[in-house]
């Protein structure tokens, strides 16, 4: 319905501990295979409700099974062949800063996140803007995996088989308008569930933007699973953005809100620490975080460091968007 007009690894082994601890004292500062046509976002909506009368503990816990809902989806455009990180790495180590700042604090405290019933604002300068629920956002879209490394500002790194669709074939719906140059995302602000909101570790709600050339380009996804099955809330249920070829603090988790604007949004990380966190973010190896070298990463699973790539390995995809761009100035 459209509502109108509104194995196991150790942080240190990822991060250096010195660079972790450094970071930690800033923040406390500051259903089916295919045969022939693609599945609708309807089927993974119907599988969702079911899974919501698992009590909060419960959700915490309980991972499903990989692939258990979704075995053969087609490979989406780029889509690399690399195996993919251990599924438990994936949905154990993670980023979320609204169900904790430790590495396992997102799936310890994935039961606060509540992904049901979910709706998303869009806004700005576009023909459509209204209060879209899930069912609206995903019902017109063929899902299909797409694996895409994954590259954290932190220096780790995982290759994700990612379930989702085109983020351009979403944008373009909303009939963004001659003004649009930027697209801001923003993710639940819910205090009352998620406790780490109701500190000041971060100006919430979580922000984040692209210039709306980067928005519609077709490695921009919309996820609503990853191997197989739908999103663990600790990975951003129950919509998230994936940007290979930037940090992954650009892919925004549970995101509540889009807005098209007109010049560029401020953004959580870059206006909490601008000289150590770009608006651009793009994955850059000869562009060094103040505190740290980007020249090597290391996956999730992995001992032994591997070079990272310029525009994490997408670069004959997407360099052509910064053509004539400092990219050390515009990092």
């Amino acid at each position: 319905m459209l509502i109108k007009k509104p194995d196991d690894i150790r942080p240190s082994e990822i991060t250096d501990e010195p660079v972790y601890r450094q970071r930690r004292r800033l923040l406390g500062a500051a259903g089916l295979a295919l045969t022939g046509l693609a599945v609708g976002g309807g089927l993974l909506l119907q599988r969702r409700s079911k899974a919501m009368s698992k009590t909060p503990q419960t959700a915490a816990l309980a991972l499903p099974e990989p692939y258990s809902h979704y075995p053969s989806l087609p490979k989406g455009p780029f889509s690399s062949g690399e195996e993919p990180t251990d599924y438990t790495d994936a949905t154990r180590y993670n980023n979320f800063y609204e169900l904790g700042s430790s590495k396992e604090d997102p799936a310890r405290n994935a039961g606060q996140l509540v992904t049901h019933p979910w709706s998303v604002r869009v806004e700005g300068e576009c023909a459509r803007p209204a209060l879209y629920t899930l069912e609206d956002i995903l019902r017109p879209h063929a899902l299909e995996e797409r694996v895409y490394r994954l590259r954290c500002v932190e220096t780790w790194a995982a290759v994700i088989p990612w379930v989702g669709f085109s983020l351009g074939d979403l944008l373009k719906r909303f009939e963004p308008n001659s003004h649009a140059r930027f697209v801001e995302f923003e993710t639940l602000l819910d205090p009352k569930h998620l406790r780490a909101q109701r500190s000041h570790l971060l100006d919430w709600p979580y922000r984040e933007g692209l210039r709306l050339d980067e928005a519609m380009h077709p490695l921009a996804t919309l996820a609503v699973g990853m191997y197989g099955n739908e999103l663990p809330n600790q990975n951003g249920a129950p919509l998230r953005l994936v940007v290979p070829w930037k940090y992954g603090f650009k892919s925004i988790k549970s995101i509540v809100a889009i807005r098209f604007l007109r010049e560029r949004p401020p953004t959580t990380w870059n206006s909490l620490q601008p000289d150590e966190y770009g608006f651009y973010a793009n994955v850059n190896p000869a562009v060094s975080h103040p505190r740290w070298s980007q020249a090597r990463e290391r996956r999730l699973g992995e001992w032994s460091k591997r070079e990272t790539l310029p525009f994490n390995g997408y670069a004959e995809q997407v360099a052509s968007l910064y053509a004539g761009m400092d990219l050390k100035r515009d990092f």
